[in-house]
């Protein structure tokens, strides 16, 4: 296996993650009701904020590089499995899993099309597009 890719921006790497675990199911899935049953801890399943074992799973959870290929699209969705399964009552009205830095792009040379959370940030927009990315807010 491959080294895993350094992620830059945690929010970008759980868009990743969602794609390759939940859309291709080329990770093994997380449940955050088993992973709290396993580790034995409790959380609001109703809760706005994230779990932080949840997010400590996913900020320890390595993606290998040859996964990065498989990448073509990003869908970022207030309903995405990935964002329930870390604040299991989000609804997407804030930037809890707003991505902020787009370096990450340069590890995913196959990603075409991007479809984001809302930040108002049209410089973002641009430097996708720049790179041939058809990047659009949700």
């Amino acid at each position: 296996m491959s080294q895993p890719i350094s992620f830059t921006d945690a929010n970008f790497k759980l868009a990743v993650v969602q794609e390759l675990m939940y859309n291709q199911d080329l990770l093994p899935r997380f449940e955050l009701s088993a992973y709290a049953e396993e580790q034995g801890f409790t959380y609001d399943r109703w809760t706005f904020e994230a779990v932080p074992e949840a997010l400590a799973y996913f900020a320890a959870l390595e993606v290998p590089a040859e996964l990065a290929e498989k990448v073509t699209e990003i869908y970022m969705d207030g309903g995405n499995q990935i964002y329930l399964e870390i604040a299991p009552g989000w609804d997407g009205e804030d930037g809890l899993f707003d991505v902020h830095e787009f370096a990450d792009v340069r590890h995913f040379p196959h990603l075409k099309s991007m479809t984001l959370l809302y930040t108002g940030d049209e410089t973002a927009l641009e430097g996708l597009r720049a790179r041939g990315i058809d990047a659009n807010w949700l």
